[in-house]
């Protein structure tokens, strides 16, 4: 996308699933190179290499797609306070969610939302995981409420898109290297737009 063009307009319009792939390039282009929480790279750096990893394990256009907008949600304040956005939740999981929720199949919107969860339960879960995480991440993770419960376990595992969260978060983990090469996010447009046009006509059948 041509941001010169968009940037300053972009975020005037009601988004739509006609518009929101050009958005989110748009929000990517002028925003991606802030920094990432304490990492050494980029929010879209991170999210790109997110998205990489699960290209490279063939997982599919879904996945792909959960993999590059898991942190979207550190972007929200780029969308419109109107409809599904009124009185958004600040943690990045639950805002990102909410912004794709509209969009994208159900797969990719609990990926985003639980990806922090998910963290919380590998670390509940696998002892030797804590030790993987970055340091940032481990410093979030006292602030989002440490590693789960038994009880938070059983429910985390009852979801229905649970194997494809933790999924979604080893690659989080993984993707936080600094200056790999990774493909740029119009790379990823193609696969966004079958997505997105995938979830629509999901939705139309089931009407």
């Amino acid at each position: 996308m041509n941001t010169s063009s968009h940037s300053t307009h972009l975020s005037d319009i009601r988004i739509d699933r006609d518009n929101i792939v050009d958005f989110l390039d748009d929000i990517i282009n002028r925003r991606g190179a802030e920094a990432y929480l304490g990492e050494p790279l980029t929010i879209s750096a991170h999210m790109l290499q997110c998205a990489q990893l699960a290209e490279n394990e063939d997982a599919g256009d879904e996945m792909i797609v959960a993999a590059l907008l898991h942190d979207i949600g550190h972007f929200t304040s780029e969308f419109p306070a109107d409809a599904y956005l009124d009185d958004i939740d600040n943690l990045h999981e639950a805002a990102g969610a909410r912004v794709v929720e509209p969009f994208f199949p159900k797969v990719v919107v609990d990926c985003v939302r639980h990806h922090v969860e998910a963290k919380r339960y590998l670390c509940a879960t696998e002892p030797e995981y804590t030790n993987r995480l970055s340091h940032a991440s481990v410093l979030s993770l006292n602030l989002q409420g440490g590693p789960m419960g038994k009880s938070e376990v059983d429910t985390f595992e009852s979801q229905p898109n649970f194997e494809a969260i933790v999924r979604v978060r080893r690659w989080d983990d993984e993707a936080k290297v600094s200056r790999r090469k990774t493909p740029p996010f119009e790379h990823y447009l193609p696969v966004l737009r079958r997505v997105v046009k995938a979830a629509v006509a999901q939705a139309s059948n089931a009407e």
